[in-house]
């Protein structure tokens, strides 16, 4: 499968299914049953993320490109860039606090970021090990997490309130892996859902900092029209700040969609002043993460009707980011 983005193109290869040819390899995330820290291999910035529960489960997340990449190291994050996009990867050793290495991996990230000159964030991924598990201090790691997070985006000048669409979920081991995609130029719109409470915004019974991240993100290159790309982030039950249907994975799963339709939906776009339309069926990169393994199947039955037989879709059982959560979504509805 391939969602290219004027340039840049994202491809999911299943375990024994070779790597294609012919484009340039921007980043390359693997989805693994072990976690293997951020590097440079063969010239290809890369990481990978312990999801897979064993070796049926591997999948490789490979964004390519048109033009040829210049790859490096900066402060432990493996990066590339090709003059008009920037892969990033990083990752945060297993420990008692993430506060402060999260904020010290996001200010590396950013001072990279205005390094390199690709001020233009479009997509961020968070996996978190043990995310609804308790830290040193008593704070579940996925709080500890956001602070640490909110703390970096404070110091950044503009970003404090205009961050894009990202998903934070739970993996299987190995403290937090992450990476984001930036872009040199083009126009960039973070987009929120009217059913829900914007995730900054969210009250403090959600932890010491809310989440930072927009409910999707328009990307269009320079010279072209409408919503260009739409990155969908993690989308789940949530409807105002509460989640909804606890207990019930088939009506979670509703929500779930009821959320991405309406965010990528004429409407909202319009409201957002983008003259443009896109619907579930226009999905064509999707992850789900569900959080028990029995329920798999239920929701990939309800995946299978909900997005286009042409969609690439993977799963993972992993934790979410709410305990009371059992299903989340994301995905990218590219420019036709």
């Amino acid at each position: 499968m391939a969602t290219h983005t004027h340039g840049l193109g994202c491809r999911l290869l299943r375990s024994g299914v070779p790597a294609p040819s012919g484009r340039h390899v921007l980043g390359r995330v693997a989805f693994l049953d072990h976690h293997s820290a951020p590097a440079i291999h063969a010239g290809v910035a890369g990481v990978g993320v312990h999801l897979a529960k064993d070796e049926n489960d591997l999948v490789t997340e490979v964004w390519e490109t048109d033009s040829p990449v210049t790859s490096g190291m900066y402060q432990d994050l493996a990066y590339a860039h090709d003059g008009d996009y920037l892969f990033c990867a990083g990752q945060v050793a297993g420990t008692g606090s993430y506060r402060e290495p999260v904020r010290h991996a996001y200010r590396a990230a950013f001072d990279l970021i205005a390094k390199l000159d690709y001020p233009n964030v479009l997509r961020i991924w968070h996996f978190i090990n043990d995310i609804n598990r308790a830290n040193a201090d008593g704070l579940e790691i996925y709080r500890d997490f956001c602070l640490g997070r909110a703390e970096a985006v404070d110091g950044l000048p503009g970003r404090a309130g205009d961050m894009p669409a990202a998903t934070g979920i739970g993996s299987l081991g190995g403290g937090i892996s992450w990476y984001l995609l930036a872009s040199r130029t083009g126009r960039v719109r973070n987009l929120e859902n009217p059913r829900q409470v914007p995730a900054p915004s969210y009250p403090h019974r959600y932890g010491p900092r809310p989440p930072k991240f927009a409910r999707a993100t328009s990307f269009t290159p320079d010279g072209l029209d409408g919503a260009g790309d739409l990155f969908v982030a993690g989308t789940a039950s949530i409807l105002g700040h509460r989640t909804v249907h606890a207990g019930d994975v088939e009506k979670q799963c509703d929500v779930t969609f009821g959320n991405m339709a309406t965010v990528i939906g004429r409407e909202n776009l319009l409201a957002n002043g983008i003259d443009d339309s896109r619907t579930l069926k226009d999905l064509r990169f999707v992850k789900v993460y569900v959080r028990h393994e029995e329920d798999v199947p239920v929701v990939a039955a309800k995946c299978e009707e909900a997005f286009s037989d042409t969609a690439e879709i993977a799963y993972f059982t992993v934790d979410i980011c709410r305990s009371d959560l059992l299903v989340e979504i994301e995905g990218i509805a590219p420019r036709a």
